[in-house]
């Protein structure tokens, strides 16, 4: 048995956060972005200006701590958060390679297709109200989120 599955609510605010935590680590590049725009003073538009470089380098501590958590427990920083955890549909522990490969880069594949994409996102999430919780990267992956 895998374990109980996470709740839909949990799942949402876990992959709401991981959102936001993506989001605010490329604020300093779009800051960076708005000197070209002289929207600053000729000082603080010469220290904005590293922004692209601040937000490289919080995107590689990110990914490095993401994918250690993601080895190690099947967890992304926001399902450490919520008490979650992705593990094999047998309840196993679900490998890096599969987690990032199968639930993460195959799944983002469809959305390169105009209008397939879209579609594609829609029925991924809307698969979360299948009675076995698993939206259609998870079926892919062999996959299901529980509780940790």
């Amino acid at each position: 048995m895998a374990g109980e599955p996470a709740e839909r609510s949990t799942r949402l605010k876990a992959a709401t956060v991981d959102g936001l935590i993506f989001t605010a680590l490329l604020v300093p590049s779009c800051i960076g972005a708005l000197r070209h725009a002289n929207s600053f003073p000729p000082g603080l538009s010469d220290f904005l200006g590293i922004g692209s470089g601040i937000s490289l380098v919080l995107l590689i501590v990110w990914l490095v701590v993401t994918l250690r958590l993601m080895q190690r427990n099947g967890q992304s920083l926001a399902k450490r958060l919520y008490a979650i955890k992705v593990v094999r549909k047998d309840g196993s522990p679900a490998s890096l390679a599969r987690l990032f490969w199968l639930r993460n880069v195959v799944n983002l594949l469809p959305s390169a297709i105009p209008v397939v994409g879209d579609i594609y996102g829609i029925v991924d999430a809307l698969m979360i109200y299948d009675p076995s919780r698993q939206c259609l990267h998870d079926r892919i992956a062999d996959t299901i989120v529980v509780k940790a």
